[in-house]
């Protein structure tokens, strides 16, 4: 292979950043590929539920085949544009070609309702990444009640609802869901985790309320509640979720939730909502529904998706930047869609290059940048450090005779790299 003559720096190491890298350089591009974190994986790592190890196992080794390539620099530890100690601007006057976006959903999604600020009440994602041990979430106190209120319906919720039966061993999980089943986003096999601890005499109670509206529609019986308002105070924290009730109604062949004005309290002493995610709005490019902006009309589609950023206040495209994954479309699909995503992605940024003018000392230029980089950031994690850290993991997993085990806090993970 010759010599690459392009260079693109890769924001995020999630799948979608993972496999637009390796994509990337397979064509011949230096890619240097930036990680917030200190492991790569994003979700993959940090997402999945804890004890799914042969998944994220099978995950873990594709990542490290990805990361071995000779054309791809690791950066973890890293934080670009949202108070970082780098800025896109920063990268692409460093000699650059393009950046591609990957960071991901960042944000928490809120429905803004009175209470959602009282102690005890909480996002999923915060749960998640609690109980997967990502610092600094590993290292917070979350006060999780017996009576749990957990708003929403999709792969998210089951995870949670597992974990609060099966390791904090809850004494009760009130699932509020506000539309039928044809709406929920997770599977049979998925719910099969918690349905040997679902309270059947409720949840035909449930059936009977709900079944006359949801047949109007053409739906099987499920939830039809709408969360208005976590019932507590700042003392004593969560009493309750109260709810109205709705009735679905189908417009252009939508289905749509809509409140009927009857509401309920459900007793709860925490609330934890799993209704999705956004992208992080600190970041330095526009947002629009949750996601970062893109072009309406790309100069390098791929399938005719646009992965260019766009500035919606100058009308004009975000020269040399691209989005890709969750960055371009918050909260949709799993680790396949960020694959299929962050590869469509590489050939976009790939169209780009194309006529770009080559790079003849790219090797001097990236040293370069390479220098400034470990000046201004005190401890960079790079590819030898991930390798040492894998080994020491995996002595630890061995000594307690476990399956799987990772240090829960920065300070451990930099003393196994050997900081």
């Amino acid at each position: 292979m010759e010599d690459p003559k392009y260079m693109v720096a890769v924001i995020g190491a999630g799948p979608a950043g993972l496999y637009a890298s390796r994509k990337l350089a397979e064509a011949g591009v230096r890619v240097a590929l930036f990680n917030r974190d200190i492991k790569p994986g994003g979700l993959a790592e940090y997402g999945i539920y804890h004890d799914k190890y042969k998944m994220k196992n099978g995950l873990r080794a594709q990542f490290k085949q990805i990361l071995a390539i000779p054309g791809i620099d690791y950066f973890g530890n890293v934080t670009v544009c949202c108070g970082g100690n780098i800025v896109l601007e920063d990268i692409l006057e460093s000699g650059f070609h393009a950046i591609l976006v990957t960071t991901g959903a960042q944000g928490t999604k809120w429905l803004r309702l009175p209470g959602e600020n009282l102690p005890g009440v909480y996002h999923a994602k915060n749960i998640v990444y609690h109980y997967n041990l990502l610092p600094p979430f590993s290292q917070k106190k979350y006060l999780l009640g017996q009576r749990v209120a957990l708003v929403g319906a999709g792969n998210v919720m089951l995870d949670i609802a597992h974990y609060l039966v099966r390791d904090r061993k809850v004494e009760e999980v009130a699932v509020v869901v506000r539309r039928g089943p044809a709406e929920v986003k997770f599977t049979r096999k998925e719910l099969e985790s918690v349905a040997a601890n679902l309270d059947l005499e409720a949840l035909e109670a449930e059936f009977a309320r709900v079944g006359p509206l949801m047949q109007a529609a053409g739906q099987d019986p499920e939830f039809l509640s709408t969360p208005v308002r976590v019932m507590g105070d700042w003392m004593s924290g969560v009493s309750g979720l109260k709810v109205e009730e709705n009735i679905l109604v189908a417009q252009n062949g939508v289905v749509k939730a809509r409140g009927i004005g009857n509401s309920r309290t459900i007793p709860a002493d925490t609330v934890i909502f799993a209704i999705g995610d956004t992208v992080d709005k600190d970041f330095c490019i526009p947002i629009y529904n949750d996601a970062y902006v893109t072009s309406k009309t790309p100069r390098f589609p791929v399938e005719g998706i646009s992965f260019e950023a766009f500035n919606p206040d100058t009308n004009q495209p975000i020269e040399r930047v691209f989005l890709s994954g969750w960055a371009r479309q918050a909260s949709t699909g799993l680790v396949g869609y960020a694959r299929k995503d962050g590869e469509m992605a590489a050939l976009a940024v790939l169209q780009f290059l194309q006529p770009q003018p080559l790079m003849p000392n790219l090797e001097n230029v990236l040293e370069k940048f390479k220098q400034r980089l470990m000046e201004t950031h005190e401890r960079v994690v790079t590819k030898n450090h991930l390798a040492k850290l894998e080994e020491v993991e995996k002595a630890e997993a061995a000594s307690l005779g476990s399956e799987d085990f990772k240090f829960g806090t920065n300070d451990e993970m930099f003393t196994a790299m050997g900081f």
